[in-house]
C-alpha cells in the first residue's frame, strides 16, 4: 500500500511491478540480472478520486499512454529493490502533483508611486543619453 496522503492510498494490487534488465552501469552483471523496474499504473481503474485521475490525464507527460496508463522505468541504481523504491517515489511525487490545488492569479495594478519613479527614472536616463551628442565650438 503506497500512501500519497492522510486520505489518499493506492492499494498494491493497482500497481504492477515486473523486472527488466537495465542499461548503463552494472559492468558485466548487468547482462545477467534484471535489476530495472517496470511500473504499470492503471490511472481510469484506480481507486483514486475522478477529479484527481482527470489531471493526471490532463498532464501532458509522454511516460502516461493515451489508454491512460502511467508507465515509469527505474533503471538508476545497481540493486532491484533500490529501484522499485525510486518508481514507487516517483510515482508518489506525480500523484502529489496533481493533487495541489493552483491558486489563481490576481491581475495588480502598479502605484501611483511606482509610476511617477518610472517616468522619472526613464526622463533621467533620456536626459543622459542627450548628453552624450555632438558639442558645438
Amino acid at each position: 500500500m503506497l500512501k500519497i496522503t492522510e486520505n489518499i492510498v493506492i492499494e498494491d494490487s493497482e500497481v504492477e511491478l515486473s523486472a527488466i534488465r537495465a542499461m548503463g552501469s552494472g559492468g558485466q552483471n548487468v547482462n545477467k540480472v534484471s535489476s530495472a523496474i517496470h511500473l504499470r499504473f492503471d490511472i481510469n481503474a484506480s481507486q483514486l478520486p475522478d477529479h484527481y485521475k482527470q489531471k493526471l490525464l490532463a498532464l501532458n507527460d509522454n511516460r502516461i499512454s493515451k489508454e491512460g496508463v502511467l508507465i515509469i522505468k527505474a533503471q538508476s541504481f545497481r540493486t532491484q529493490e533500490k529501484n522499485r523504491e525510486d518508481a514507487l517515489k516517483r510515482l508518489r511525487m506525480l500523484v502529489i502533483s496533481a493533487t495541489k490545488e493552483v491558486k489563481s492569479r490576481k491581475a495588480t495594478r502598479p502605484s501611483l508611486n511606482a509610476k511617477r519613479k518610472r517616468i522619472e527614472s526613464k526622463k533621467k536616463s533620456g536626459a543622459t543619453k542627450s548628453l552624450r551628442g555632438k558639442v558645438d565650438f
